[in-house]
């Protein structure tokens, strides 16, 4: 009788014979560990398995009492979490709650592809993952979302995936945006080299050559978007506190034109915990970008979730500082009517965020762009997704 060394072995074998792709990935990305249940209690983490970009342990008791299938399954369930970059976009998420949103997305992806067995404690939902369109943070939302539906009715016996527990832990990527976006680079090489291998074999099944496009697939780089839109945003600044003297004798007060400037721009960061901290650092990198580019009369960041928590201005010569504000659900409409009382009337409106809320508002007179990192759609305005 093998032990669970062997039989650990033994699923890497198989996954590398009958899912090349995925197995590949397992022999050359990570370090395979087993733990005792102990060790698991230890670290706080439910006594089945665990993966960092670098490491996947799995428990020695939980082992006992899986199927070769089964196990074989949960190989490739922890192989996943990393390549699909989960480890790196926790940011402020609920970690367990993020968790069971990725399991959702991975056991669907594995299901779908035939891969081993999913042992009987996996999440498995098909309208929550279509729901969520297959995206780990949408379906965290809806799984949020239930979960503050059923803190708010105690007399409430439906059950629901917020009470869900995932299948095992993930540990989220330490270090500065800049060294995650390079573990995150080398992963993504890593994916296509064994997309690669897979392929040559004849191996690479339509469902993960999907999965794989989505994963390298090059984006619309939203700053050339956002660049453009600043820059029809540009208008020539009249003022009436100097007419203009060619037409004063004939009884006309028309407005002097200033130069060629930018006035008011709003950018809105979403802080319902769905933009990561390396959009954040992108964003506010940006954002002072245009601040020392445009030069606009001022240039405001408004921090929101399901209201408006927080509103910076800074003048032409101020130092820009983005420091999020709120966190919990997302509505829009706040953002528009937060403007309008405070008499704000923006040349341009960029609105940072995932487009997870049908609370949009009445458009306004100012162009909006939606710099989104999930949905595509809006009522009105630009969408450009990241």
């Amino acid at each position: 009788m093998m032990d669970n060394n062997q039989r650990l072995a033994k699923a890497k074998t198989q996954l590398v014979l009958d899912h090349p792709f995925i197995g590949t990935i397992a022999l050359q990305k990570l370090d395979f560990e087993i733990a005792s249940e102990d060790w698991f209690n230890q670290m706080g983490m439910p006594a089945t398995a665990a993966v960092s970009t670098k490491q996947a342990v799995f428990c020695d008791e939980f082992m006992d009492t899986l199927t070769d299938d089964e196990l074989k399954f949960l190989v490739a369930h922890e192989c996943m979490h990393p390549m699909l970059e989960h480890n790196m976009r926790l940011g402020g998420r609920d970690p367990r709650m993020f968790n069971q949103a990725a399991d959702y997305v991975i056991n669907k992806l594995l299901i779908d592809d035939r891969v081993g067995s999913m042992p009987s404690c996996g999440l498995y939902d098909p309208n929550l993952y279509d729901a969520g369109n297959g995206v780990s943070e949408a379906i965290y939302e809806i799984i949020k979302q239930q979960q503050d539906d059923d803190d708010s009715s105690a007399s409430s016996g439906a059950s629901s995936a917020s009470g869900d527990k995932p299948m095992d832990s993930i540990v989220e990527s330490k270090g500065t945006p800049a060294e995650k976006e390079q573990e995150a680079s080398e992963w993504r090489i890593a994916v296509a080299q064994a997309a690669q291998a897979a392929k040559m074999m004849g191996k690479l099944s339509a469902g993960m050559e999907r999965l794989v496009t989505e994963i390298l697939q090059p984006q619309v780089d939203w700053r050339d978007v956002l660049s453009r839109f600043i820059e029809k945003a540009r208008t020539d600044e009249r003022s009436f506190a100097r007419p203009n003297r060619r037409f004063v004798s004939q009884g006309m007060y028309l407005p002097v034109t200033s130069g060629e400037q930018v006035g008011d721009i709003v950018f809105c960061v979403d802080c319902s915990g769905s933009v990561s901290d390396k959009e954040l650092s992108q964003y506010a990198a940006e954002v002072r970008k245009v601040h020392e580019d445009i030069k606009p009369k001022t240039l405001s960041v408004l921090y929101f979730d399901t209201e408006v928590s927080h509103i910076d201005v800074f003048g032409q010569d101020d130092e820009v500082v983005i420091a999020p504000h709120g966190g919990g659900g997302t509505a829009f409409s706040p953002i528009f009517s937060t403007l309008n009382e405070l008499e704000i009337e923006p040349v341009a409106c960029i609105v940072l965020t995932d487009l997870c809320s049908s609370d949009f508002g009445e458009a306004p007179e100012y162009p909006v762009l939606w710099v989104s990192n999930y949905g595509t759609e809006a009522p009105f305005g630009e969408v450009v997704k990241v």
